[in-house]
């Protein structure tokens, strides 16, 4: 039976990390089927989907894992997954949404607290802090892909994102 697992782990930024994690996938007989991974100010981040057999998988990860945390100074943390496939039923519609203003406090949890009342599931979300060349002002770069039901209006929705960029005086864009 195929067992599926989340796996997270994070570092010091280094050459060889990536290596060193995909050895324990591999070691394993796993297969990694999703992954997002990057650098994070000084540390490197990895989040894993993975896909393996056997009735002793999860135990024989976790006991890898730790060895790595031990000797290579990698926090990693797996769990099992009672994966089903997605829901299509309800006309699922994927949407972009932009969001790029002056660096503040609470832009993601504002936007992302709307799109929770409104019943609108982010699948990825991605930001960044960069500065102004002119001015040196920091400033906020976000990119959310959302998605939205049929029950959603999508005048509603508009709306109130164009009021949410009103309150936090930045632009978003919906696409």
């Amino acid at each position: 039976m195929e067992h599926k697992f989340i796996m997270t782990a994070f570092g010091k930024d280094r050459p060889g990390i990536v290596a060193e994690i995909a050895g324990i996938i591999y070691e394993n007989k796993c297969n990694l089927e999703d992954s997002n991974m990057g650098r994070l100010a000084d540390e490197f981040s990895l989040i894993l989907l993975l896909a393996g057999s056997g009735g002793d998988l999860q135990d024989k990860l976790s006991r890898d894992c730790k060895r790595l945390e031990r000797e290579k100074d990698i926090s990693v943390f797996i769990r099992p997954l009672d994966y089903s496939r997605p829901d299509t039923k309800n006309g699922n519609n994927i949407h972009t949404i932009e969001v790029e203003g002056i660096d503040q406090t609470g832009i993601v949890y504002k936007v992302a607290k709307l799109l929770a009342v409104l019943k609108i599931n982010i699948e990825t979300l991605t930001s960044k802090k960069k500065f102004s060349p002119n001015s040196g002002t920091a400033m906020y770069a976000m990119e959310i892909t959302a998605k939205v039901t049929d029950m959603t209006s999508m005048v509603d929705l508009d709306e109130k994102l164009e009021q949410l960029a009103n309150e936090l005086n930045v632009d978003i864009t919906l696409k």
